[in-house]
């Protein structure tokens, strides 16, 4: 039946569905994998980019036939759109939703059969194989810091041009707009318009806002489409002075580009639709390669007419042709330290496999120590290896290596921690965890399990100042209980991520704090089992008497778990080595990298603790 259905789709002509993309000399029989593509609508310019650049890259394999549904921004036409390209019997499906929380159900639904890609806008939860999408927060704050560039030392007023009310591209983009103009009080954003992403609405609607505000600097739209549309209605206002800023950076006629080259924009952003790299990681996922992330996100360039004179190229140590047959990669690696199970495992992997993949792998173990980290990265430098990646023990105190680097033209891939630098062009791609929503997750938990009106003292046991990890699980736990008055942490100290300091961290608070304590949310697992010896050594009951919560959910934990003195885990998925070394051979073949990959993870409570670990590798 599902081969007859298979065929009928092969087939069939325009209708609800698009013809497939590949040319009419190919047989049916010749079709390897069968994809279905949903898309959210063909109207705006940068989908119709999407839906061209998927055309592109499908036509470059023989073996993949994809078929195309155009929901034209109906949600209920998508629903049954998805349903009707699985009941041809697909191998996988990609979809650019109309809308995230309607589409989350029949993704769900597809998943539990059928991989599944999602593009753009991405869906409620994690039942879905791969997001792909444009890092929006950011192309925010990038926008913002173009206004600040623009305006210098003076003073100004923005409008804001939104999208689509309530989406998260619309949500994200203004959030990270807002949060760089906050830093300039003296720059305020006086206006908002909604204009679902369309040019027409945009003109109309600034042209009625422009006259009752006179004194707009820069308006900045979520879309070059809008931009263009606000342009026309201040010509047409007859209001010179005003600057445009966009986001999407397409090619072509009346794109962000071309608009830039003619003096309609100041600047806009590049904002990579995922086209071509949901065909290849369909490929990979279809043919079962190992190292596929759960998220990733592309990176955006800045497009400015004194960037376009001097033809910057769109990704730093972009390569110009794949490796020489037969040579053997070589990859320099250094490491935090050995502090945990957790960065055992990750050693471990990473070890397994470069020597699968037929790397060499040049490791350095920093112990802990940001000088040694440094050292090892220039002796890289110095023996030529082809890419170098590191865990960063702290988020500063990078750049002038990392510069190094970047002039030798060896590119650097983050694994597990992220820097802070202002130049983002001097690492090529972050891969690990989200570490913010690691720290939603464990506050969600206790939210919902703690289940009570009462107070809820916590005390937080932090990792390593200065780290990644330790900032944003921080970030991401206060951002859930604050929205929860009577959760509140009591006490917040560094135990370094090791079990010695949790459990002399925890010596310390129990000694002097005379109140209750509830809840201990801990940075890691270690640190966990550090504070669950001492609060045992004080009389107390871990997992009885305080609930307590930790995050990387190795081995260590689940036997806590299973002696039932941790409550929950948080998963931080340390067996990275295989999605690092397909990235170091997907660049070292001339494949672009995302700027951020994350890898899928979990939550695992104690009552589902021995069903949880049976397989597990870590």
């Amino acid at each position: 039946m599902i081969r007859g259905l298979r065929l009928a789709a092969l087939a069939m002509t325009a209708s609800a569905l698009l013809l497939p993309s590949c040319s009419n000399s190919r047989e049916a029989n010749d079709v390897r994998f069968l994809v279905g593509f949903s898309q959210a609508n063909l109207t705006e310019p940068w989908r119709i980019a999407m839906t061209e650049e998927i055309k592109a890259e499908a036509e470059l394999h023989p073996d993949m036939r994809i078929i195309y549904a155009d929901a034209a921004d109906s949600t209920s036409r998508q629903i049954d759109d998805v349903r009707r390209l699985m009941d041809y019997g697909i191998d996988l499906l990609i979809i650019s939703p109309t809308d995230s929380h309607a589409l989350t159900p029949v993704v769900r639904e597809a998943y539990s059969s059928t991989p599944v890609i999602v593009l753009d806008r991405a869906v409620e939860g994690y039942d879905y194989s791969l997001f792909i999408g444009p890092d929006n927060e950011r192309l925010g704050r990038e926008a913002g810091s173009v206004v600040i560039e623009l305006l210098g030392v003076r003073s100004g007023s923005v409008l804001e041009i939104q999208g689509r009310s309530g989406s998260p591209p619309t949500l994200l983009r203004s959030q990270g707009l807002r949060e760089v103009l906050s830093k300039r009080p003296d720059i305020k954003i006086v206006d908002t318009v909604v204009a679902d992403w369309l040019r027409d609405t945009a003109e109309d609607k600034v042209a009625e806002r422009i006259r009752a505000r006179p004194g707009i600097d820069i308006i900045v739209a979520q879309n070059d489409a809008m931009a263009f549309g606000a342009w026309r209605a201040a010509r047409g206002a007859d209001r010179n002075g005003i600057r445009f800023i966009g986001i999407d950076g397409l090619p072509g006629p009346t794109g962000g580009i071309e608009l830039v080259q003619k003096g309609v924009l100041s600047a806009t952003f590049t904002c990579p639709t995922g086209g071509k790299e949901a065909v290849i990681y369909a490929l990979d996922m279809l043919q079962h390669k190992e190292g596929i992330p759960k998220k990733i996100f592309l990176r955006p360039r800045k497009v400015t007419s004194a960037a376009l004179a001097a033809s910057q190229k769109g990704v730093p140590y972009a390569r110009e042709e794949p490796i020489s047959p037969g040579r053997r990669i070589v990859l320099g690696f250094a490491q935090v330290g050995a502090e945990s199970e957790w960065r055992v495992a990750n050693t471990k992997s990473i070890k397994a496999a470069a020597s699968k993949a037929g790397i060499e792998l040049l490791f350095e173990d920093g112990r802990q120590r940001q000088e040694n980290q440094i050292a090892a990265i220039r002796d890289f430098i110095r023996r030529k290896v082809d890419v170098i990646a590191f865990s960063p023990v702290v988020e500063s105190g990078w750049e002038e290596v990392l510069r190094e680097a970047k002039e030798a033209g060896i590119p650097v891939i983050l694994s597990d921690r992220s820097v802070d630098l202002k130049d983002d062009s001097l690492w090529l791609s972050f891969m690990g965890s989200d570490f913010v929503e690691e720290g939603r997750r464990a506050a969600r938990w206790l939210v919902e399990n703690m289940r009570t009106t009462g107070s809820v003292d916590i005390v937080e046991l932090r990792g390593t100042i200065g780290s990644a990890p330790a900032i944003d699980r921080m970030v991401g736990f206060t951002e859930v209980i604050q929205d929860y008055p009577n959760y509140r942490i009591i006490d917040s100290e560094s135990g370094d991520f090791t079990k010695l300091q949790g459990y002399e961290v925890m010596k310390g608070i129990l000694s002097r704090e005379d109140r209750k304590i509830d809840a201990v949310f801990a940075h890691n697992d270690d640190m966990a089992i550090g504070a669950i010896q001492a609060m045992e050594e004080a009389g107390l009951k871990p997992g009885k008497d305080v609930v307590v919560i930790s995050i990387d959910a190795a081995h260590g934990a689940f036997k806590a778990m299973l002696e039932g003195k941790l409550s929950c885990t948080i998963e931080c998925n340390p067996l990275l080595g295989p999605q690092l070394i397909k990235a170091v051979q997907d660049y070292m073949n001339g494949k672009d990298l995302p700027i951020r990959m994350i890898t899928a993870e979990g939550v695992f409570p104690s009552a589902t603790a021995r069903k949880d670990l049976i397989g597990r590798e870590y």
